[in-house]
């Protein structure tokens, strides 16, 4: 069973999917990829004692994934790099203390050396604690720099022994620097507590969390992960949204990422010419618990708060990622004199981001909820006069048409049904 959630901070273009049907062609420099520098993968997995347990085909849960990563690193991408991390792996005796620093790099993030990874692979044996929480914080330190994508695959049987060392709220934090990585989960037993977690963590950057009851599904969906790594992605640019329209960042075409605290309002300028069209959607992922019954409102206004057009969404507490998204064709005007040197002056469309989500009883309202912003501005449809010149646009004329025709056939068929009574009464 597959279980995919999208939340914000750094998955970018699959929340712009979202956003009411709109599509985005990429025409601007705001979040291209670059392709410079090659993805990177650290596989991250459990060696704790339950490890032991022989519930996956007939092999224990150690060797099924020994199996898996075997596998794995003979299918790994030429291009991608790939390291090794694990916890549980050496403290075997009942220092939790000591148990919770049990994480090590067992192979570097960098260029692969299949030999070498499958040789140190081969050493591991199931010993001790679950440090989930340590080990994600030490992952995220695994990564060189660059630009390109940065990926963590977290593999276990089991919940993090580790508390009060959340593991949820260190995959928050990991977000909230806006570094851009993603951690995908896969969880080893179909464990309610266990799913809760490794979901949370998953959400919290956009990742996604796999159950896994088969060696073959496991090493599956981790090829699967490691190709992902290597697929182009736009890479969100972190902005921060003003309190007001006055004070709000002007931005061009592209996927920008911010927080919005509870009860917040976020503010973002965009320059639309007369004849362009501007799209713009908003995704807001609740990555902790809330309480049901929420919305998200995405409004563009003028720089004199007259509200030109909105995109609303609500939720009731079903899904984790809430979307909503607007268009605005700018019309072309004869009487627009433009600027000094006669090019047609632009206008400063203000949007207006507002989530109505509340935080559960206890839960942390700092920092904000992850958003995500796509903004794009590309020329307008030709003969646009006003906003309402866009939604079905020449489909009246369609619907028109069927219209007429259903009438017409209506009559028909009534004088028909006469004809054929009037007979049968005779006969």
């Amino acid at each position: 069973m597959i279980r995919r959630k999208w939340p914000a901070a750094g998955v970018g273009v699959l929340l712009a999917a979202l956003s009411a049907g709109l599509a985005f062609p990429s025409t601007a420099a705001a979040g291209e990829p670059t392709g410079r520098d090659a993805p990177q993968v650290d596989l991250v997995l459990d060696v704790s004692g339950s490890m032991r347990t022989r519930d996956i085909d007939g092999q224990s849960r150690m060797a099924a994934a020994k199996q898996a990563f075997n596998e794995v690193l003979d299918a790994t991408p030429e291009e991608v790099e790939l390291g090794i991390r694990t916890l549980g792996a050496d403290y075997p005796g009942d220092d939790r203390k000591e148990g919770c620093k049990d994480t090590a790099q067992l192979y570097p993030v960098g260029p692969l050396d299949r030999t070498e990874a499958k040789t140190a692979v081969a050493t591991l044996s199931p010993t001790g604690w679950t440090p989930i929480g340590p080990a994600l914080l030490e992952a995220a330190g695994d990564f060189k720099g660059g630009d390109g994508s940065r990926r963590i695959v977290l593999i276990s049987d089991g919940e993090d022994t580790c508390a009060p060392l959340d593991p949820c709220e260190v995959a928050r934090e990991i977000a909230a620097k806006g570094i851009g990585l993603t951690i995908d989960t896969l969880g080893l037993v179909p464990n309610a507590e266990l799913s809760r977690q490794l979901s949370c963590i998953a959400e919290a950057t956009g990742g996604t969390y796999t159950s896994v009851e088969h060696q073959d599904e496991l090493a599956d969906r981790v090829n699967e992960l490691v190709d992902r790594a290597a697929e182009p992605v736009v890479t969100p640019v972190a902005t921060e949204g003003g309190a007001s329209c006055a004070k709000a960042p002007t931005l061009e075409s592209g996927l920008f990422t911010d927080r919005e605290e509870f009860g917040q309002q976020r503010w973002y300028r965009v320059d639309v010419l007369p004849g362009q069209e501007l799209r713009a959607s908003v995704s807001v992922a609740a990555d902790r618990a809330v309480n049901p019954d929420y919305g998200v409102l995405l409004r563009a206004v003028t720089v004199h708060s007259r509200e030109i057009v909105r995109g609303e969404a609500t939720g009731n507490g079903r899904t984790d990622v809430l979307s909503a998204g607007l268009r605005y064709p700018k019309p072309e005007r004869d009487d627009d004199g433009g600027d000094d040197e006669g090019k047609p002056a632009a206008e400063t469309v203000c949007l207006a981001v507002t989530h109505s989500f509340s935080p559960g009883s206890g839960v942390k309202t700092t920092p904000g909820l992850p958003l995500e912003l796509t903004i794009d501005v590309v020329d307008g449809p030709s003969g646009s006069s006003d906003v309402a010149s866009f939604g079905l646009g020449r489909g009246w004329w369609l619907l028109g048409a069927l219209v007429l025709t259903g009438f017409l056939a209506g009559l028909v068929w009534g004088r028909l049904s006469r004809w054929r009574l009037a007979v049968w009464r005779t006969s």
